[in-house]
């Protein structure tokens, strides 16, 4: 019977310690370990990072580090260290933390338009991946594909692109010269061809064109205003390479022109169309694929002038000669008077 009792005893005791660390085992791999309330969470984890780096950005969004450093070690997590960006869920256990962050490294969509030059668009593209500014600036310029540094932005065409949070520069650059090789089908560069005008060309004529209107409904009007200048053997005369030059004097930092004034006309750039004939030497701003296709579908029309309608802000009138282009200039200038603008 003391036997019986002795055996009893020490299967209790196996029981109770077997209990113990299957509890102990459980909450290691299965119980919930996030404190945070929303559904869920990014993780970055850089490029080069080790183990210490992670658990810095990690160790926040869990309530026990302990439970998942030692399930960590057991799966050799913390000899594999795969950056990217992650995405912890609410309510995760460890073992699904682990398998999110070892695998499931997630995509971006990276969108940029609208940038004045090749410094800001480096400065947009770093705030969305892992590159930063100064190594995008590097990449851009090293080896520029042909593009010199007055046209190696009309490589970037503006849109929303698919990427790994952790791109590098090299892996960005290499993508977006992809993207312009397709972007220039058989169709567009046959349209450039029937214009006389090499797609980089047509890229700077669309930085303007962009820069004129933001009213798509009139973007191939205008283009085609251009297309008769140029073929006419005309200045361009375009407000927008003006004030391109300008906004480099200091004088007009942070300041918005508003009124394209006689002293403006006089400064002396090869951007300043008013003086130089043909295309400036490079693109003013990023134009939009809507711009670009614009300049190759141009309206084939009569009109060599336009200005700003004063009834219909945003639009333009159109004119096809010099009075009633003169005319036109007339009633927007008034307006501008009346409303007290006169730079």
């Amino acid at each position: 019977m003391y036997i019986k009792k002795i055996v009893f005893a020490i299967s209790m005791i196996g029981l109770i310690v077997m209990g113990g660390f299957s509890y102990y085992i459980y909450n290691i791999m299965f119980a919930s370990n996030t404190t945070f309330n929303q559904e869920i969470r990014h993780i970055y984890i850089r490029t080069g990072s080790d183990y210490n780096d992670l658990m810095q950005e990690l160790r926040k969004h869990l309530k026990d580090p302990s439970s998942f450093n030692v399930l960590a070690k057991r799966k050799n997590y913390i000899n594999n260290i795969r950056p990217g960006k992650f995405i912890i869920k609410k309510g995760m256990n460890n073992n699904e933390i682990i398998n999110s962050i070892r695998s499931n490294n997630v995509t971006i969509d990276l969108i940029f338009n609208n940038a004045k030059n090749i410094y800001d668009l480096a400065s947009i593209v770093s705030k969305q991946i892992e590159a930063d500014s100064i190594s995008l600036v590097h990449t851009f310029f090293e080896n520029s594909n042909g593009f010199n540094d007055k046209t190696l932005l009309s490589m970037y065409l503006p849109n929303s692109y698919n990427f790994y949070w952790n791109t590098s520069s090299e892996d960005f650059k290499k993508r977006m010269l992809k993207e312009y090789e397709n972007f220039w089908s058989i169709d567009r560069l046959n349209k450039a061809k029937e214009i006389s005008l090499t797609p980089t060309e047509v890229m700077i004529l669309a930085s303007i064109v962009n820069e004129e209107s933001k009213e798509i409904s009139e973007l191939s009007t205008i283009a085609g205003v251009y297309i008769n200048r140029l073929n006419n053997n005309w200045l361009l005369q375009a407000d927008p390479t003006v004030k391109f030059v300008a906004y480099k004097d200091p004088k007009y930092k942070n300041t918005v022109i508003l009124r394209v004034l006689n002293k403006h006309l006089r400064i002396d750039s090869e951007y300043n169309t008013y003086i130089y004939k043909g295309l400036p030497p490079g693109l003013i701003s990023m134009p939009s694929i809507t711009s670009i296709d614009a300049v190759l579908n141009y309206e084939n029309h009569k009109y060599f002038y336009f200005a700003a309608d004063p009834e219909n802000p945003g639009f333009h009138n159109f004119a096809k000669n010099l009075r009633e282009h003169r005319s036109n200039a007339r009633k927007y200038q008034k307006t501008l008077s009346k409303k007290g603008i006169k730079k």
